[in-house]
């Protein structure tokens, strides 16, 4: 099949190259960019105004499947995902049963494979059950294909443990994706500790609830040469030691989600627990050093950490549920609006933090817009408006803190390997 796609404006993180031209995709691929090519496709699709993008790579998704399907399941986060122009996702682990052997990873993958819309690439659990004792059999798991490991949700308090697994992703040459977090500091927290917080008589988590266990897993990474990612960095000094990390050659590498480098606990409201993540909401001078860390190329990716729950767990308030928000349809217009529009990214930062990073990171050949390449392609129109309405949003969870909120920038069609597998229909 033969697809062109019109006058657009190329993006292509991979040489940061910026140019207006025609893409050509023949069978899943790349084959020709170059202006006003007139060669009879059998789809065009007019671009005009809008960006061609390497379709984005979230490194941070729960898709709760197997085990927790009603919140969510492969396939509708997988249509979440494309809706939001990501044409590849990294699945954590967290799952019932948790995803520590072969058999897990291989049910996860068959199911997004037989679905045939975004690439899901299921990361593999640290130890067995994430229960901290035991590792898992990571060696299986990297022969079924995980990109990753991961014990997110917590954070394996055994250094030595946690100091073994290191070791063997450095064997199989994967990376380590990082939730950081101190649970013996954590002490029954819900919000950021902060004057806010303490008005509304909530309990706090600290800073250094994350700040401690991001220094000593960076150590970790020095000692043992593995790839450390840092997922959900939610603090200033997070980015401080990302960076005095990479000053020091230690290979680490960071993320932020949006409602970290957008949200403080300011803006929470009462009682409502759309606002509840783990973790939580920060102050407005974490905001800022995020936002700074993003720009200055310290903070390496924009994810997620998309995390769907029921009406029902989200409406009991901010002490009893559940942590976590959706962000896999909001993400790219939150970026457009709060980072590039206001200046502190540029969009050629947005594709390398949203595609060619992640890309990079997990080792895979893609992020980018080039002859040859899989055509996995976003195409994005960053001038065009809407309202956050979740009664749009293909994942079965709706729980976010941002209805309502007037943003800029649409996926106007996703494109996997030369398949338009979402385009966006006049209403």
């Amino acid at each position: 099949m033969l697809l062109l796609i019109k006058n657009g404006t190329v993006i292509n993180p991979g040489d940061r190259t910026e140019v207006k031209a025609d893409v050509l995709v023949e069978d899943g691929v790349i084959k020709k960019i170059a202006p006003k090519q007139t060669i009879k496709a059998d789809r065009m699709i007019d671009a005009k105004n809008c960006y061609v993008m390497p379709g984005f790579i979230d490194m941070h998704v729960h898709l709760r499947d197997p085990g927790m399907e009603h919140k969510e399941t492969v396939d509708t986060g997988v249509r979440a995902a494309v809706h939001g122009g990501f044409t590849t996702v990294v699945a954590m682990p967290n799952t019932k049963p948790v995803v520590d052997n072969a058999d897990v990873v291989n049910y996860v993958h068959n199911k997004a494979k037989n679905i045939g819309l975004a690439q899901v690439l299921q990361a593999g659990a640290v130890t067995k059950g994430q229960r901290g004792e035991e590792l898992s059999d990571i060696e299986g798991m990297v022969e079924a294909g995980i990109p990753a490991i991961s014990e997110d949700g917590k954070s394996v308090m055994d250094a030595q443990l946690y100091r073994e697994a290191m070791t063997i992703a450095v064997k199989y040459d994967i990376p380590v994706l990082a939730h950081c977090e101190d649970i013996n500091l954590v002490n029954g927290g819900v919000v950021n500790a902060d004057d806010v917080t303490e008005k509304m008589r909530l309990k706090g988590i600290s800073n250094a609830v994350e700040d401690t266990i991001a220094a000593r897993d960076i150590l970790l990474s020095k000692e043992t040469g593995a790839a450390l990612h840092l997922c959900h960095c939610s603090t200033k000094d997070s980015v401080k030691m990302v960076e005095m990390a990479k000053k020091a050659g230690i290979r680490v590498t960071a993320e932020v989600c949006p409602h970290h480098f957008i949200l403080t606990s300011s803006d929470m409201k009462e009682n409502d627990a759309n606002y509840k993540m783990n973790p939580p909401l920060r102050t407005r001078e974490d905001v800022e050093a995020l936002r700074k860390g993003l720009k200055a190329d310290i903070m390496d990716v924009i994810a997620t950490d998309h995390a769907p729950h029921t009406a029902i767990e989200k409406g009991v308030g901010i002490k009893k549920a559940p942590f976590g928000i959706v962000g896999l349809e909001t993400a790219a217009a939150l970026t457009m609006t709060e980072l590039v529009d206001k200046g502190w990214l540029t969009i050629m930062q947005m594709a390398e933090k949203m595609s060619y990073n992640p890309a990079q990171i997990l080792g895979l050949d893609k992020g980018m817009v080039e002859e040859g390449k899989a055509a996995d392609l976003v195409i994005f129109d960053p001038s065009r408006e809407s309202m956050i309405d979740p009664a749009d949003f293909r994942s079965k969870g709706k729980n976010t803190p941002f209805t309502g909120m007037k943003v800029k920038g649409m996926v106007m069609a996703t494109i996997v390997a030369g398949k338009i597998v979402y385009e966006k229909t006049e209403k």
